[in-house]
């Protein structure tokens, strides 16, 4: 992602997603609370706010195609972002616990998740191109970056306790 302005774009998102193995991994540092919510969130694309730590942004994404997707992110104030998460989402908050490790190159963001969607642990890794590789920590299980169900807006609408 690059800053223009105040303004975070990543034009390209490109990401495959994988369930962390239960007792595997555990965090190594101390991670960011977020709060995200769904402004929109239609077949074709999400705008979607968030809270990470004491920030706030605002994204629109488009739809997949392969593990690829078009993304625009946005700094806005914190206090926008609250008002937005308690007054226009359409379903309930995804609440988690983000946490960021360097592995072999690449950095993983490890999602913890909290409420309705407790039990769930996700790692990700964004990469340049779709045929990049990717080696593998010990900790990451089944990739389910195609699997529409791990996809936050999803988590919204089908908590993972619901399943």
């Amino acid at each position: 992602m690059s800053a223009v302005g105040g303004v975070n774009v990543t034009r390209m998102e490109i990401e495959r997603k994988y369930i962390v193995r239960a007792g595997l991994w555990k965090p190594a540092g101390r991670g960011v609370e977020y709060r995200q919510g769904y402004i929109s969130s239609v077949k074709d694309r999400v705008v979607r706010v968030r809270t990470a730590g004491a920030q706030g942004t605002l994204a629109v994404k488009g739809i997949n195609h392969g593990l690829s997707r078009l993304e625009f992110e946005y700094s806005i104030p914190f206090h926008d972002a609250i008002v937005m998460l308690n007054q226009f989402c359409e379903h309930r908050l995804v609440e988690k616990t983000r946490y960021h490790e360097r592995i072999n190159g690449h950095v993983w963001e490890i999602d913890v998740f909290h409420g309705l969607n407790e039990g769930l642990v996700l790692a990700e890794v964004e990469l340049v191109t779709e045929s990049d590789p990717v080696e593998l920590p010990p900790w990451a299980g089944e990739e389910v970056s195609a699997d529409p169900r791990y996809f936050n807006s999803n988590l919204a609408r089908n908590p993972y306790s619901s399943w």
